[in-house]
């Protein structure tokens, strides 16, 4: 069963409502911090007041909670890259070059050029565009405090938070619809093929016995799904938008039961979800999830076979991935299929917007000498 802490929307995504202490800790990764900090500053710089009051929340506003994903915003924050001049349009995407690793920026790109293709294809470029995405900053932008942006829209949300040479890249949400483009100056652009393959293969390797334990829903939406674990709007989805506190019970089957080539496959995937992420960072957040190997569990839902939809979820202490086959939104497939993918990564037990880090970071005392509040 999947529940929501409504009393205290505080408590972040969790397996049993209750968070494990201890998992994450204060590191140094090596990020380029003082380049992002520049390159934030150069937006700043180029906005008008209006512009930087609309960007700038406090690192502790719970808006930083409010990102969505779909083409029409849930909640409207910061300014929106096709509304301002190309200047700062530029500028804000060097921000995300600068954070994100090659290939994560890469697929960030490609994300947002598959929505621009498929608003042309549906005759909606004002709402689904290159550029229809907002950037938001929480906290100012420092190489010594705290501080953290979101940049959101349809099929592409990051929340990425920062502290010195250490980075969260999570919550993320990656979707596609088509999945590739196929005319027009960007053809053959393509995303999420990757996991999809991998995860396929992980799930058609297993036994006969480790599938039936591994699967927990044989049809996409099936009957033997209790209330409230298929939606319409996140389908399969159990850790979307606005799922931040969702208690989310293990299911499937422990890793520590797969051979050495089906943990390679498994491993494989989360090298995937964790790509937004500079090299040294991936690195060090893949040792973390190998330490909990003991922990993480693997679940499937659908069929299996080569042309199948299907979703899957890895999750453990310190990292939960979903894949989904979505059923059309625009295009006119009423089942799932395999052209519309949806993709999202958290970190449990308070890792997510670097929720269990703020409190190990030390306090800084002002001239008055009461705490200054970032």
């Amino acid at each position: 069963m999947v529940r929501v802490n409504r009393n205290d929307t505080r408590i972040p995504l969790t397996y049993i409502g209750t968070v494990r202490p201890g998992l994450f800790t204060l590191q140094e990764e090596d990020i380029p911090i003082q380049q992002i900090v520049d390159a934030t500053e150069a937006v700043t710089a180029l906005l008008d007041d209006k512009q930087k009051e609309a960007i700038s929340y406090h690192i502790d506003s719970p808006q930083w909670r409010t990102w969505s994903n779909p083409e029409f915003l849930l909640a409207h924050k910061g300014i929106r890259l096709d509304e301002v001049n190309t200047e700062t349009r530029d500028a804000v995407m060097n921000v995300l070059k600068t954070t994100l690793s090659p290939e994560g920026y890469e697929k960030a790109v490609n994300a947002m050029r598959i929505n621009h293709f498929l608003g042309e294809l549906v005759k909606s470029p004002a709402v689904m565009n290159e550029f229809s995405y907002n950037f938001v900053l929480f906290g100012r932008p420092s190489t010594t405090r705290p501080w953290g942006w979101s940049f959101y829209g349809h099929h592409l949300c990051l929340n990425i938070f920062l502290y010195k040479g250490q980075i969260v890249a999570s919550p993320w949400f990656t979707g596609a619809e088509p999945n590739e483009i196929d005319v027009g100056p960007h053809a053959g652009t393509r995303i999420m093929q990757i996991e999809e393959k991998l995860g396929l293969q992980l799930m058609q390797s297993l036994s006969a016995e480790m599938q039936g334990s591994a699967r927990v829903f044989a049809q996409m939406k099936d009957p033997a799904m209790p209330p409230g674990r298929w939606n319409k709007d996140d389908q399969r989805h159990l850790c979307g938008a606005y799922r931040d506190n969702r208690v989310v019970p293990y299911e499937g089957i422990l890793a520590t039961s797969f051979n050495a080539a089906q943990k390679e496959l498994m491993y494989g995937i989360l090298e995937q979800y964790l790509l937004y992420l500079p090299a040294k960072s991936r690195a060090m957040k893949i040792d973390q999830v190998r330490a909990h190997e003991a922990e993480t569990y693997f679940c499937w839902i659908g069929g299996y076979g080569d042309e199948d939809p299907f979703y899957y979820r890895i999750q453990s202490p310190v990292i939960l991935v979903e894949f989904d086959h979505h059923s059309g939104v625009f295009l006119n497939n009423e089942e799932p299929k395999k052209f519309h993918i949806h993709t999202l990564l958290r970190t449990p037990n308070g890792g997510d917007y670097g929720q269990a880090l703020r409190p190990q970071i030390p306090a800084v005392e002002g001239l008055n000498g009461k705490e200054i509040v970032w």
